[in-house]
């Protein structure tokens, strides 16, 4: 069943977006919870002139994701986190806590567009932040235990 997404949806496509799905899913869940219409000939239509209307909209916010992405474009972020005495963490650290990093840093950044696995140990990892649906970065991340955050940020100074 081919249908127009209304909204953003996890793993199936973004606001705008024709796509294929099995009819159960389209007919009894999409659909009802009004997060898609079914792609017919009319709609097609109707979606066209309003993409066509839109296109200069669309290509601002593209812009203005591009430009957010080469702000945070380099940043390394270094966050400390409570641990145990063989290095696991209480806790995880999530979006919130690199959002709170960031915003600490002067970048504002809503945690829904983070994208980071579940980090529960000490050491490097990487998070992605998504701006747009065609802008994403994926930036470096240090998670360090707590009085250790200043010696780490003097060696990456040194470096």
């Amino acid at each position: 069943m081919k249908i127009i997404l209304k909204e953003d949806i996890a793993n199936l496509g973004y606001k705008d977006d024709v796509v294929d799905v099995k009819d159960g899913y389209g007919r009894n869940y999409l659909i009802p919870q009004s997060k898609a219409v079914v792609a017919t000939k009319s709609a097609l239509k109707v979606l066209a002139e309003d993409l066509r209307q839109r296109a200069h909209k669309i290509a601002k916010a593209k812009a203005d994701a591009e430009a957010a992405a080469a702000a945070l474009d380099g940043v390394a972020l270094t966050i400390a986190a409570k641990t145990s005495e063989n290095g696991t963490i209480f806790g995880s650290v999530g979006a919130l806590q690199i959002s709170e990093a960031l915003a600490k840093l002067g970048h504002e950044i809503d945690r829904k567009l983070i994208t980071v696995s579940t980090i529960k140990s000490l050491g490097s990892y990487s998070y992605t932040v998504r701006f747009h649906k065609e802008v994403a970065v994926e930036l470096p991340l240090n998670v360090v235990a707590e009085g250790e955050e200043k010696s780490a940020e003097a060696e990456a100074a040194a470096e």
